[in-house]
C-alpha cells in the first residue's frame, strides 16, 4: 500500500461504502495539545489523538517520546475506532511528523492499511465540521513488531557497520546549538539528514525517485541496513517515512538524542563529519 493518500483520494474514499478511519494528530513541540484546535474543525468524522499522551509514553530515561505501552496504545486507537480490517488515514498540521508518528505505530503495531494525508490538513480543499467526533468502538489489538526498533546499543553499531541518519536541522547534527536535551552533537558516525529536506516547500512529500537519489547519495545502496534517529522519534518517523516512499526500509531508534544525551556515558561527535 502506497503510504501516502492525497486529499481528493481521501475525499474519494470517505465517500465510498468502505470509508477509512481518520485520525487527526496535530501537535506542537513544547506547546499544549491542538484538541480546540481540532474542535473548532477538521475532517468530517476525524477523531483527535494527543502525541504526547496517547502515541508515546511518559518521558524519562527512555526519552521524551518513549514508544507508548502497546495495551495503552491499543485501547487509544480502539476508541478512535481504529478497526483491523479498515483503513486508516492520518493527518496533522502540514508538517507531517505527527502524521508519521501515528503511521509508524500503527505500522509497528501491525496494522495493514495505514496512510498520511499527503501535505496535511493544508491540502485538504473539502469541508470541514466542528465538534468532537464520536465514533464507533474499534477493534484493534497491537501486536509489536510490524517494523524494526533500534535500541542505543543497536544504533551506535549501525552507526558503525551500516547507515545511521540523523534527522534533526543540521545545526543541532554539529553540535552549534541544543534547544532542547542535555548536550548538541550526534551518535558517533551518523550521517546528517534533516526531515525537511524530504518534502517540497508546500509541505508535500518529494517524488520516490528523489528521495531515492537523496537517500542514495547520502549512502543508502542496496544492501545497506538503514537506520533513522532525531530528536525524540517524531521527525526520525518522519525519515522512516520517506524511505519508505523511496523504496529503502528503515529502522526507528525511538529513544533517539533525547535517550542518548541523558547517558553521560555514550560518546557524542560535533561538527559537520560523521565522526
Amino acid at each position: 500500500m502506497n503510504p501516502l493518500v492525497s486529499a481528493s483520494r481521501l475525499a474519494h474514499d470517505l465517500a465510498g461504502p468502505t470509508p477509512p478511519t481518520v485520525l487527526d494528530v496535530r501537535w506542537q513541540l513544547g506547546g499544549p495539545n491542538l484538541r480546540s484546535a481540532y474542535e473548532e474543525a477538521h475532517i468530517p468524522g476525524a477523531v483527535y489523538v494527543d502525541l504526547d499522551t496517547e502515541l508515546a509514553g511518559p518521558a524519562g530515561s527512555g526519552g521524551r517520546h518513549p514508544l507508548p505501552d502497546p495495551e495503552a496504545f491499543g485501547a487509544s486507537m480502539r476508541a478512535a475506532g481504529v478497526r483491523a480490517d479498515r483503513s486508516v488515514v492520518v493527518y496533522d498540521g502540514g508538517l507531517g511528523w505527527a502524521a508519521a508518528r501515528a503511521w509508524w505505530l500503527l505500522r509497528w503495531t501491525g496494522h495493514p492499511q495505514v496512510r498520511v494525508l499527503d501535505g496535511g490538513l493544508a491540502a485538504w480543499d473539502g469541508p470541514l465540521e466542528s465538534g468532537p467526533a464520536a465514533p464507533a468502538p474499534g477493534d484493534f489489538e497491537p501486536k509489536p513488531g510490524g517494523l524494526p526498533v533500534l535500541d542505543a546499543d543497536a544504533a551506535a553499531a549501525l552507526a558503525r557497520g551500516g547507515l545511521l541518519l540523523d534527522a534533526r536541522a543540521a545545526e543541532r547534527y554539529r553540535g552549534d546549538v541544543e534547544p532542547i536535551d542535555r548536550v548538541g552533537g550526534h551518535i558517533p558516525g551518523a550521517v546528517s539528514a534533516p526531515t525537511t529536506e524530504n518534502v517540497t516547500e508546500s509541505g508535500f512529500f518529494r517524488p520516490a525517485s528523489e528521495l531515492a537519489a537523496r537517500f542514495g547519495s547520502l549512502g543508502a545502496s542496496a544492501g545497506t541496513e538503514v537506520g533513522v534517529y532525531c530528536g525524540s522519534g517524531v521527525s526520525g518517523a518522519h525519515e522512516v517515512l520517506a524511505l519508505e516512499i523511496a523504496g529503502i526500509p528503515a529502522a526507528l531508534y525511538a529513544g533517539s538524542w533525547s535517550e542518548w544525551s541523558s547517558d553521560k556515558t555514550r560518546p557524542v561527535a560535533t561538527g559537520p563529519a560523521p565522526q
